[in-house]
């Protein structure tokens, strides 16, 4: 027996298995009844076996082995076609599921609502998030593990920047506030009240780290950071307990109150900046890899770049 029968051959006898008759299926396919016959001999002697019984004067009978790969041919006829209707979506960018990475507070304070506005317009694609910092992220998008990144970028000379290995779109911008600990009744602190204080910020060779010190020696100050972390919410947890000041994007403030608090106040200030002092911000990417992207992945970044443009340039105190 052949190791794998003539599909043209399967496709012919399972036709007259259907129609319970070589002249009828010849019919249904455009062939003439002795070419189906030579379908089903042909058939008979790769496989070594009696397919059907067929005598004159008699009606045609399928043999426990006709049955037999009948059935198998239904499966595989079913299944081919089941591969060639994922194939023809895949050829029009059609996906099953995206893989996508972003850093924590994207995914906590702007990826939800974009998602699910995405999952609204019910595009059929399973979006798989992974939180993951940005230079973790793009090693990730390169190997293939991710479809898309959602980054930062807090100077113009760090990465990602567009190269054969990536596609990198700008989605907008975020921008970043000096906040500290709120205290009711007193002044709003400005930035010479802080020039003692703790100062929060990431690792000395992190890109936020490296935007305050920046910063700073354009100001000509010299901030002594107490507590290093890339976690943003640890920074606000130190910074709500009066223990530090810092850069603070404005998306994690919007909601910021006290715990528990009767008055409705902040549970951080913003600190009042020198006049003239240029406004600091990070940028926000899309990151994927080269080429023709799905449209899911078009889509999602659509979204994104509309909720950052909703975002305030400031963080201003309820009153």
């Amino acid at each position: 027996m052949k190791p794998q029968p003539d599909l043209k051959l399967l496709s012919t006898f399972l036709a007259v298995v259907n129609h319970g008759s070589m002249a009828e299926a010849a019919a249904a396919l455009g062939y003439v009844p002795s070419a189906v016959s030579q379908h089903i001999a042909a058939l008979e002697r790769d496989m070594g076996i009696e397919l059907l019984v067929r005598r004159p004067g008699s009606r045609l009978i399928v043999t426990a082995a006709g049955r037999s790969l009948a059935q198998a041919a239904r499966t595989l006829f079913e299944a081919t076609a089941r591969f060639q209707d994922a194939a023809d979506g895949i050829a029009h960018r059609e996906i099953a599921e995206l893989r996508v990475g972003a850093y924590p507070s994207a995914v906590s304070h702007l990826l939800p609502g974009v998602l699910s506005a995405l999952e609204s317009r019910d595009r059929g694609a399973r979006i798989r998030l992974v939180i993951v910092e940005t230079p973790e992220g793009l090693p990730r998008v390169k190997a293939g593990d991710l479809d898309l990144l959602i980054a930062y970028r807090y100077l113009p000379e760090d990465p990602p920047a567009s190269s054969p290995e990536w596609a990198v779109t700008s989605l907008g911008f975020e921008p970043l506030v000096l906040v500290a600990g709120a205290r009711p009744g007193r002044r709003p602190l400005e930035l010479a009240d802080c020039l003692g204080m703790g100062w929060t910020s990431g690792q000395p060779h992190n890109p936020d780290r490296r935007l305050l010190h920046r910063w700073a020696g354009e100001l000509g100050i010299a901030p002594e950071v107490t507590l290093e972390t890339e976690d943003l919410h640890s920074m606000l947890a130190m910074i709500r307990a009066g223990l530090a000041v810092g850069l603070i994007p404005v998306t994690l403030l919007g909601e910021e109150t006290g715990p528990g608090e009767e008055t409705g106040r902040p549970a951080v200030q913003r600190v009042a900046l020198p006049a003239g002092s240029v406004p600091l911000h990070r940028e926000v990417l899309a990151v994927s890899r080269p080429g023709i992207r799905p449209p899911v992945i078009d889509e999602l970044v659509a979204l994104l770049a509309e909720a950052l443009k909703s975002i305030p340039s400031s963080y201003v105190e309820p009153a």
